[in-house]
């Protein structure tokens, strides 16, 4: 019998009632409006709204007609509005026609004099040229209003962020100036924008000034510890934060103490997540006492430190951190270096402080008991394995992306003290030769490096060596379906990799074997296979194979593949429909509260097969 928390439910629920309230809602129609007459239903619909409250466009496309259209719509119909919905509303746009699109909605909005509080931009990655085509508009009395500013995954770069930063600087500065209440901005969602230090630190200095945030989302955002400390230092003065999530930035142990001395500050904190961000034990350390000091944080929920290289001498301290920790549900350390022994600890010192059910699961932990490094060697090479991590989180080691490395190369002369220690780095990275590889090497190590550098046919190579693995044994046609589909899953991951060229050749490389495996299974009647392969395979149901090893990739790519593949015409009906059901589904763990870490990934995906399913 599936279990369910009711408090949760009611709680959804009244975020559901506060979101709808009236309004007009075209989300997941997949229309493509160019023109003004294509954009008329929108029109008659905002029109014939009494009290238009929101307006959700997401999952269409609009071109700048269209959108002067609806503008001039909002511009009578609009007074009343409070949450502008569009996420996903430029697909197969133009770069230029997005910002004149930008401008024709704001313009209609602030000729409405409306006083919007929350404005959802995800999933339009527009990058800096997009931002432009908004500056006014953020800065607008329309805007003084702001409470939730939603811009996951925009493609903002360095650029777009100090633009944004700008924007909300004048925002609060014109809103003060005339008199009203000056921007007071609760949430602020900026997650895969690739701001770096300098996007980081410009909105640092907007957190400062604003200082009435209560969430702020900003992972895989190639952040080092000196831009996480800029952020620490502007959020410090936001007494009322509840929600900090860094997940996937390198924050290592630098930032983990930059993080640590403003951490009492955040008496209200519910949920931390700096998973995946190199903290290292000493890191973890730093964070936990801050967040253990007696009846510090009373309303921690939520604390995810997974995959951190975290080692067995932080087991106790982390335990104990949690010991008065009543509201914990959800303590995530996967991924770590705990070993046996400090498993063993964690939940023992969890079971006697009754918290134990508060932690995920240890099953990527599988590392031995051995000695930890001393502080000082630990620190040695952070600042070489925070750089390795940023180039890395992809799956990749780049050498031309590390800004902050080239220019080092590039100053040793500043510093003459570390001329010698420069010119030697300086020497290794101008003297590595990239170099061929392998098939096997390729899916021994599945990284976007490797996959740049795999020889020959990258789809064909691949193909051929999983037909080798079975003899084209026709009575093995299972064993074929399912290599492949394990192959498709260590190519896909890589389809959310923040550069471009590994980005662009996985999505090329994947496309082939999607449609190989598909090809396959039709023709050979493994379409049930096919099917029960994939659920495995993202992780979506148990293997029935006891001896199956865990899912070493990354689904986030995994996932992100499939919602253009699903769009293909070999893609079947019947997969659809079997991945939207489980796609429905919490992720099976062995907590009965757990955060799902592929929630949006995986809602995402279901969205478009459903659009899929009512064109």
């Amino acid at each position: 019998m599936t279990s369910f928390n009711l408090s949760e439910i009611v709680e959804r629920l009244r975020e559901a009632s506060e979101t709808q309230g009236t309004g007009v809602s075209f989300a997941g129609r997949s229309l493509k409006l160019d023109n003004e007459q294509d954009a008329e239903e929108v029109v008659q619909a905002i029109k014939n709204c009494e009290c238009l409250e929101y307006l959700d466009l997401e999952g269409n496309t609009l071109g700048p007609e269209a959108a002067k259209a609806v503008s001039k719509a909002l511009e009578t119909h609009g007074t009343h509005l409070k949450r502008a919905l569009w996420k996903d509303m430029f697909t197969g746009r133009m770069k230029t026609e997005i910002p004149l699109a930008l401008e024709y909605l704001g313009a209609g909005l602030c000729a409405a004099v409306t006083a919007l509080v929350e404005l959802d931009l995800s999933d339009n990655a527009f990058g800096p040229i997009g931002v432009q085509g908004l500056a006014a508009f953020l800065s607008s009395r329309t805007c003084y209003t702001l409470k939730e500013l939603r811009l996951n995954n925009n493609g903002l770069g360095i650029s777009g962020g100090k633009i944004l930063a700008k924007a909300l600087l004048d925002c609060h500065l014109n809103s003060t100036r005339e008199g009203a209440n000056p921007l007071a901005l609760k949430v602020f969602v900026a997650g895969r924008n690739r701001l770096e230090n300098e996007g980081a630190t410009a909105l640092a200095s907007v957190f400062k000034t604003i200082k009435t945030l209560e969430e702020v989302v900003m992972p895989q955002n190639g952040i080092y510890h000196q831009g996480v400390a800029a952020l620490a230092s502007g959020l410090s003065v936001n007494t009322g934060l509840r929600i900090l999530n860094l997940n996937d930035n390198i924050v290592g142990p630098k930032g983990a103490q930059a993080l640590a001395n403003v951490l009492p500050s955040f008496v209200n904190l519910e949920r931390l997540n700096l998973g995946d961000c190199l903290l290292k034990t000493k890191g973890a350390l730093v964070v936990v006492e801050a967040l253990g000091s007696e009846s510090s944080h009373p309303n921690l929920t939520e604390l995810n430190l997974t995959f951190n290289e975290i080692g067995t001498r932080a087991a106790s301290p982390i335990a104990n951190a949690m010991a008065d920790k009543m509201q914990l549900t959800s303590l995530q350390l996967d991924g770590n270096a705990f070993g046996s022994k400090g498993r063993a600890t964690l939940r023992d010192n969890l079971t006697i402080s009754e918290r134990i059910d508060s932690l995920g699961s240890l099953n990527e932990d599988e590392s031995e008991d051995e000695d930890e490094p001393e502080d000082g060697d630990e620190d040695d090479d952070g600042d070489d394995e925070e750089a390795e991590k940023e180039n890395e989180s992809d799956g990749n080691v780049y050498y031309e992306e590390n800004e902050d490395e080239n220019e080092n190369y590039n100053n040793d002369e500043e510093n003459e003290s570390d001329a010698e220690e420069n010119k030697n780095k300086n020497d290794d990275f101008n003297n590595r030769k990239p170099k061929r590889i392998t098939v096997q090497e390729f899916l021994k190590s599945p990284t976007g490096e490797n996959l740049l550098l795999l020889q020959g046919d990258k789809a064909g190579v691949l193909i051929d060596h999983t037909k080798n693995l079975f003899n084209g044994d026709s009575s093995r046609g299972d064993r074929y379906v399912e290599d492949l589909c394990k192959i498709i899953m260590k190519v896909s991951t890589l389809c959310d990799s923040g550069y471009v060229d590994v980005r662009v050749e996985a999505e090329g490389v994947t496309e082939i074997l999607y449609a190989e495996l598909f090809t396959y299974a039709i023709k050979n009647n493994k379409v049930s296979t096919l099917n029960n392969a994939l659920l495995v395979n993202l992780g979506l149901i148990k293997s029935e194979d006891k001896t199956a090893r865990k899912l070493d990739w990354n689904l986030e790519g995994c996932f992100k593949a499939l919602e253009k593949i699903s769009e293909r015409d070999y893609f079947l009906t019947k997969t659809k429909d079997t991945l939207k059901i489980f796609l429905e589904k919490p992720m099976k763990t062995s907590k009965a509260k757990m955060m799902d870490p592929f929630q949006d990934a995986k809602a995402s995906l279901k969205t478009v097969l459903d659009r899929l399913q009512t064109t």
